[in-house]
């Protein structure tokens, strides 16, 4: 079964960096688009940045410039790195695949951008 583990979170200052990462197992990885969303308290989830399986990437606005999308198809792994983090990036980060027509989802990853 497909199976999504996100890792890499934490507490980090304003300006600080930190690097996401998300461990597929379950499906021919290299094969599909992989996309980062995010759900802070009391806000529905949303769309952070995709990756296609030929690596064309997009960001959504809110982040553009700050956060870079990328993935390794010999370990199965897509990366989300995420530098002048501000507090309003403090949310839950999870890792999706669309794969065998549903929506697959990490356990997600708690970031906390904070002084």
């Amino acid at each position: 079964q497909v199976q999504l583990v996100e890792s890499g979170g934490g507490l980090v200052q304003p300006g600080g960096s930190l690097r996401l990462s998300c461990a597929a197992s379950g499906f021919t990885f290299s094969s599909y688009t992989m996309n980062w969303y995010r759900q802070a308290p009391g806000k529905e989830r949303e769309w952070v940045a995709g990756i296609t399986s030929l690596g064309g990437s997009t960001n959504a606005g809110s982040v553009k410039g700050r956060f870079t999308i990328s993935r390794d198809n010999a370990e199965n792994t897509v990366s989300l790195q995420m530098n002048s983090l501000k507090p309003e990036d403090t949310a839950v980060y999870y890792c999706n695949a669309y794969v065998r027509s549903r929506n697959h989802w990490g356990q997600g990853t708690q970031v906390t951008v904070s002084s």
